[in-house]
């Protein structure tokens, strides 16, 4: 053990020792070298930085620092600098997650910024850049013994592209904006932003551990390649510390998606989150005017709710999600979401669902959450047994409503809550590291929201954006797809799907509890289908995006304690995908496939399928055809 320790050490120094300052300025490599960021001045004197991949230039020299209102650049080309270097070489145990285990890995460059004697505002600013095998990112910090504060025009930051490359956009409750070309992205775009740079060079931006200021904004100039820093920071005082901005890295889209970056450069949680389990809710929104073949009609009161945790139950589904209105109507000020509307059934339906063992999530609107003391409120939730809280339609600034989620956050934690922001929410920073009671948040359009969204090419871009940046709730898993308007009060439209898509998108879809929207008896209609919904029990242990092309398919493996599962979506576009079984171990298994039928259609012919089971061993493929929209999940038993 001291051999294999004294070993890495020593490979850590050799990696310390190549990223170091040099005549050009400063370097720090990944703990595999593949990766490289390198820090200099530019023609003006000014600090700038440059990220490089395998050798290639990806982002070129890049402007870093802040500009003062008073002082000008900060850091200034007169400011003295020095540098510090370390490792790290540790394990991430997540309470909950992709996998079980996550390696934490970095090399780190410390500037540490001095400004002339005798110049007024900040006079001291550090920049820490961390490179890990997946990607880089670098934070500013004030130290706490620098001068008094300095008020800023905005931060200078830059990502200066070293080629005209293909990009995609997070856009709010719209389909994803992209493929664009960088040179024709003209003003404002929020992250995540996915980039393309060239056959194995692939790239995403965001950020992480967003503590105080707007969340990030990116803007460009159309006829350029570079995107510069929008959103504007805190004032620059003694104990300032920005966000980590995070530059993503994979050599196939599908490595960001499996990646850890943004979590772990998230602080450790403090306290005890043994409480937090992730799982598949059902949900009493969608249901919501659907009719049974025997007559029963299903509304958001006690009796559909009892039949809703009794299928859940049965199901070893962990949740019911309750949503808007059973305290009343949501947007009213006049609504007490401690007294009003339906709260006796609420409290029935609570003890209901912890004899049989399904917890019960409760809805509240921003307007309730400000209109009465949050303290109270989510403190009496969890006296009546909550098991979490869906928090709706926040307002405010970005600024605001980042302050407004961490403290809805941390108060949930107290009161073991767990918590999913829909509705415009801020985008996520990794915070489930810190809080896993974080567990999910709609930063897409939850799928059955708006048609406007929902079309099989969202999907297949969403996971290649939206998810990078954390957990999504986005409600997969509609299997009443008939032909027509159905008798659902709040979307009653035909689902453009395959009931088999509709599966695939439960696993694919990264979250810590999966909301699936229908009704006990659409689910019974397609029994294998149901049982691969009941066999994603969470805490994954593993997971890997076998394949993936942005806005074209996807195929993700997510392991249990007992088997292996499997989903491939696609576009509107049919095709037949080669799928390699290589993760699994040596030995031989047994698969169960479930595909679209040869005539599905996510238009014309949605709810028909086929099943196949046939003997399999490790380093085989399987070849799943996908009808157009369509999908196919695939059960591996250990």
């Amino acid at each position: 053990m001291k051999k294999i320790l004294f070993l890495l050490a020593f490979v850590c120094l050799m990696i310390l020792l190549y990223s170091c300052q040099s005549s050009a300025g400063f370097r720090v490599v990944s703990p595999d070298e593949a990766l490289e960021v390198s820090v200099s001045k530019d023609s003006s004197g000014l600090y700038v930085y440059s990220f490089a991949a395998q050798g290639e230039e990806l982002i070129a020299s890049s402007r870093i620092g802040f500009e003062g209102k008073h002082q000008g650049m900060i850091p200034g080309a007169d400011w003295s600098v020095s540098s510090s270097v370390s490792c790290y070489d540790g394990v991430w145990k997540p309470v909950w997650g992709k996998r079980r285990e996550v390696k934490d890995q970095y090399n780190e460059l410390l500037l540490s910024f001095k400004a002339p004697d005798g110049q007024q505002g900040i006079n001291q600013i550090q920049v820490v850049f961390r490179v890990y095998n997946d990607g880089a990112a670098f934070r500013y910090m004030i130290p706490q013994e620098a001068e008094p504060s300095e008020e800023v025009v905005g931060e200078s930051t830059q990502y200066n592209f070293a080629g005209d490359y293909t990009a995609w956009f997070y856009n709010g409750e719209f389909h994803n904006l992209g493929p664009d070309k960088l040179s024709e992205v003209e003003g404002e775009r929020q992250p995540v932003m996915t980039i393309q740079a060239g056959e194995h060079q692939f790239m995403a931006l965001h950020e992480a551990d967003l503590r105080m200021g707007e969340p990030l904004l990116l803007s460009s100039l159309k006829g350029e390649q570079t995107f510069n820093v929008a959103s504007k920071p805190a004032q620059l005082e003694p104990g300032y510390v920005s966000a980590w901005r995070v530059v993503l890295h994979g050599k196939t889209p599908g490595e960001m998606v499996d990646s850890h970056l943004l979590e772990l450069l998230n602080p450790e949680p403090a306290g005890d989150f043994s409480w937090v389990k992730p799982g598949v809710a059902v949900w009493d929104w969608r249901i919501n005017g659907a009719i049974t073949d025997d007559g029963f009609t299903y509304t958001m009161t006690y009796p559909s709710w009892v039949r809703m945790v009794d299928f859940a139950s049965e199901q070893g589904f962990k949740y019911l999600v309750l949503d808007a209105n059973w305290y009343g109507p949501e947007f009213d000020d006049e609504s007490d979401p401690l007294s009003g509307g339906k709260v006796n059934d609420v409290k029935r339906i609570l003890e209901y669902g912890k004899e049989k063992g399904v917890g019960i999530w409760l809805y509240l609107n921003d307007v309730g959450g400000r209109q009465y003391p949050i303290e109270e409120t989510l403190k009496q939730y969890s006296e009546w047994g909550a098991a979490g809280v869906k928090y709706g339609f926040m307002n405010g600034t970005p600024e605001e409503k980042n302050a407004w989620t961490q403290q809805i956050t941390r108060l949930c934690a107290e009161n073991k809550l767990l918590v999913d922001f829909h509705d415009g929410p801020v985008h996520p920073y990794g915070q489930m590291r810190t809080w896993p009671n974080a567990i999910t948040r709609e930063y897409c359009q939850a799928q059955l929201d708006a048609h406007r969204v929902f079309e099989p090419k969202t999907f297949v871009t969403a996971v290649f954006v939206n998810m990078l940046a954390g957990p999504l709730d986005m409600n997969n898993g509609m299997f009443d797809l008939r032909q027509g308007n159905t008798t659902r009060v709040d979307e009653n439209k035909p689902v453009p799907s395959t009931v088999v898509s509709e599966a695939a998108r439960t696993l694919i879809t990264f979250s810590g509890v999966t909301i699936i929207p229908d009704i006990p008896e659409m689910y019974r209609k397609y029994p294998e289908l149901l049982a691969f919904l009941s066999a994603q029990q969470m805490p994954w242990v593993e997971s890997k995006t076998l394949m993936g092309k942005i806005g074209e398919y996807i195929v993700m493996m997510r392991e249990t304690e007992t088997e292996y599962l499997v989903a491939a979506v696609t576009n509107e576009e049919a095709r037949t995908l080669s799928i390699p079984l290589d993760f699994l171990p040596e030995g031989f298994y047994t698969i169960q496939l479930m595909l679209d039928s040869e005539d599905a259609h996510y238009l014309t012919n949605r709810e028909t399928y086929q099943v196949k089971t046939q003997e399999v061993k490790s380093g085989d493929s399987i070849q799943a055809k996908l009808a157009p929209g369509g999908g196919a999940c695939m059960r591996i038993k250990k």
